[in-house]
This record gives C-alpha cells, structure tokens and sequence, in this order.
C-alpha cells in the first residue's frame, strides 16, 4: 500500500491483507490436518497412528471445526509476526526512512548514492559504494522502482559490486582486522530464534570496518568497499 507523507511516499505491505492470507492458509492446513488423519488410520504400517485415531474420535462437526479454527487462530499468531517483521519504506527528496521490527532508520539524500534490489533484499548504497543498509523487502519491485526513481534516487536492479562479493570461510585472508571474529559470530547467531537484532548488530560493525556482507541460504559472502571510487 502506498500512503502520502508530506512530499514523499509510504511503500508498506497491507497488515489486513497480510494477517488474513496467514488466517486463510492456516485454516485450510487445519482443514487438510483432519484429511490427513484420516487416511493415516487406514494404514496399519503409517506412522503417528496413535495421534491419527486420537484425532479422529472426535466427532463432527466439532473436529473439522476445531482443527480449522486451531489452524486459523495459529495462521492469525503467524501473521501478526509478519506483520511486525515486514519493511516500511518511506522516501521523500531529504530523506529514506526504513522501518522494521518496530524501530526505524533514517538516512539522508546525500548518505545514498544507489538504490538495488539484491534478490528479495532493498540495499542502499552510498556515494563511494560502501553499503548505507540491507533489509529484506517483499514489496512489490516495480512500486519501489518507482518511488525511488520519482524522487531522484538512482535505482538499479542488480547489486554493480555483486561479482566482487567472495565465499566466507573461517580464517580467511583479506579481511580487515576483527572482521573474521564478527563473521565468525554471526554465522553462530543466524537462524537462532531471536538472533535476528544480533545479526543487524553485527552487520553495522562489519560496515564500521568496511565490510560489507550478504547472506545466500546459509553461507555469507563478503567484499571489502571501497569509499574512493565513484559508484559505477
């Protein structure tokens, strides 16, 4: 969705339309749930017989309706959380404001020198190509384009620095001194629950050093900016 503010945009995703999708397919996960058990206790040699046969002594309709409303109630908690996880873009001509888990970062026109889209992630790169931010964004890419664009960002659909990025492995050279620690740190954070706020920790004193870091599946990669050169 795309909101006025001041002579500016806000680029979000619609927390209705995004908790009732959630809702909709947790519902039908309950639905298919019910199905699933009872094909399951028609096989002797299936495996969870004793959940499939607790599951399916109940009697209609209340077990189709408790498994939907179980799959819809734990569909609302799961949209809630993407909700809550989801980026809000807000770009005027001063200024790019991004928001996320409930706290915001602000960065002015001169602090970014090219707006990418890397993947399913939003990066703003500064004027000598060092990296300003990286967040992942599910917005729609040709919106976010488009108010990039309209208020005289440069906007690129491919990372120009992509090709220098190389494959981290522990104890590596080339890097900066203290950068294999945090990377060796971060590898150990990501994926654990609540290690997400670690992991953009760590990625700011990566930049501090003049690494900057992008994640593919389970493996980061990493590339040492160069803040002299002009970007390409």
């Amino acid at each position: 969705m795309k909101g006025a503010e001041g002579t500016g945009v806000v680029l979000r995703q619609s927390a209705w339309g995004l908790t009732l999708f959630w809702v909709a397919c947790g519902g039908v996960g309950g639905w298919l749930v019910t199905l699933l058990a009872d094909w399951l206790v028609t096989l002797a040699w299936a495996p969870l017989q004793g959940p499939a046969k607790l599951l399916n002594s109940v009697p209609e309709p209340w077990l189709s309706v408790g498994s939907v409303g179980a799959g819809a109630g734990l569909g609302l908690v799961v949209g809630l959380v993407a909700v809550h996880e989801s980026l809000v873009v807000s770009v005027s001509p001063s200024r790019v404001v991004l928001g996320v888990r409930g706290s915001s970062e602000e960065f002015g026109r001169d602090e970014v020198g090219l707006v990418v889209r890397d993947g399913k992630e939003l990066v703003l790169l500064g004027v000598g190509g060092g990296e300003v931010a990286r967040e992942v964004c599910e917005l729609d890419r040709a919106r976010v384009a488009e108010a990039f664009a309209a208020h005289g960002y440069r906007w690129a659909d491919e990372d120009p620095y992509r090709e220098e990025f190389r494959l981290w492995a522990p104890g590596m050279p080339g890097l900066p001194a203290g950068a294999d620690a945090l990377l060796r740190a971060r590898a150990t954070v990501r994926g654990k629950d609540g290690g997400a706020e670690h992991v953009r920790e760590l990625r700011r004193e990566l930049l501090r050093l003049g690494v900057v870091v992008r994640d593919e599946k389970t493996r980061q990669y990493w590339r040492v900016a160069q803040p002299d050169l002009p970007l390409p």
